[in-house]
């Protein structure tokens, strides 16, 4: 018998998928007295035998493979506490069917290139011959890092493999978006029917997206505690998690805000605690309002009709608000990222001081000070009072 020896130990596969166990002299037990010195005389074999599994076949994936494998596990399913929103899912989906899969799908995914990508997100096109936005390329290029990133948590990819991760493209807005003044927003409600301006009211007041903002319940609203409790957004009629954590973080109301709100809960004929506080009547309040529906038909016309001819969409609320402190024009910043209560350019009570119903006097007042009344005095009643003004249809 020789002396004793230090064995290195592995596992390896074969090329017809069979695993067999190997081994290798490191050296003697006099060459090599303690565990740590045998280890380190392995370092160059235990390279060698990586390298060596490098170069073997690698399972043939195409990026179409990958976009369905994907597509199945991450973004099958409805929508859950902890995975992606039902809105994610659905963006993510029109971008890799209308973006990724066409121009990648039949390339193996060790093929994709870096300079490749990035010549091609310099290409794209829109519909009408323009250049695609930044903005858009760069969530493409996520898209992209997040399939590459699949592929690595399920092993078709060593680790530091994403190709897309040094891709180069940025975001920066083409245009600076246009804001309001005071006066067109003032406007702006004025035109409004009263469910449609407390609702563009509370979007500019807390910056809330649309998502969020038409997944309001009643059951959110603290009158007591002048707060909002954002639990949920809602996208093509499919409720699910905020987008960020930050959403979830209630939302402060001043005493205008909350008095609008109030008043708007007597008028409302969905005014339970479990109903949406901008219930559709068209689905019997089963349903919010849809938000595209509501800017072609309802806020652009009632903008036009007011002489605004900025476009208008629903970011125009949530970020583009300025802040005239101190007489000048800035953006608030408290709109952007997540929805911190923002403050308002003007004091919130002079907004309602020219629509119909917010004139001295007049009855959505009347009930406004009522809300305060109560509020000051510590009685609460929620029963509905009868004003005598038609409900908003």
């Amino acid at each position: 018998m020789g002396p004793d020896c230090w064995e290195f130990l592995w596992w390896d596969t074969e090329l017809n998928g069979h695993r067999v166990r190997r081994k290798a002299v490191i050296g003697t037990v006099r060459q090599h007295p303690s565990v740590e010195d045998a280890w380190q005389a392995s370092n160059g074999l235990r390279v060698s035998i990586n390298e060596a599994r490098n170069r073997q076949q690698e399972q043939l994936v195409t990026v179409a493979d990958l976009v369905d494998h994907y597509t199945k596990t991450e973004l099958g399913g409805g929508p859950t506490e902890a995975g992606k929103s039902h809105a994610t899912k659905i963006v993510y989906k029109d971008f890799i069917a209308r973006w990724v899969r066409p121009a990648w799908g039949s390339l193996n995914i060790r093929a994709v290139r870096t300079a490749d990508v990035e010549h091609w997100l310099r290409q794209l096109m829109r519909a009408d011959g323009r250049l695609l936005a930044p903005s858009t390329k760069a969530k493409i290029r996520n898209v992209m890092s997040v399939l590459f990133n699949h592929a690595i948590r399920y092993e078709w990819l060593e680790q530091g493999r994403n190709p897309i991760l040094l891709v180069r493209q940025g975001a920066k807005r083409q245009t600076i978006p246009e804001c309001l003044e005071p006066e067109e927003l003032r406007s702006l409600l004025s035109q409004l029917d009263h469910c449609f301006r407390v609702m563009v009211f509370l979007d500019a007041a807390t910056g809330l997206r649309r998502s969020e903002l038409l997944a309001l319940k009643w059951e959110d609203v603290d009158f007591e505690r002048f707060q909002i409790q954002v639990r949920r957004s809602i996208y093509q009629s499919v409720a699910g998690s905020c987008k960020t954590e930050a959403s979830r973080k209630p939302v402060p109301m001043d005493l205008t805000l909350a008095s609008e709100l109030w008043t708007w809960k007597q008028d409302s004929r969905y005014g339970q605690p479990s109903d949406w506080i901008f219930a559709s009547p068209h689905s019997r309040g089963r349903n919010p309002y849809w938000p595209d529906i509501l800017l072609s038909r309802v806020i652009r016309p009632a903008a036009a009709r007011a002489g605004i001819r900025k476009h208008i969409g629903w970011h125009t609320f949530r970020h583009q608000l300025c802040d005239h402190a101190d007489g000048e024009r800035r953006e608030n910043e408290g709109c952007a990222g997540t929805h911190a209560p923002c403050k308002l350019p003007l004091h919130t009570g002079d907004l309602f001081s020219s629509s119909d119903s917010g004139e001295a006097g007049g009855p959505a007042s009347g009930r406004r000070d009522d809300f305060s009344a109560r509020r000051t005095t510590g009685y609460w009643n929620h029963r509905a009072i009868n004003t005598g003004q038609e409900r908003v249809r």
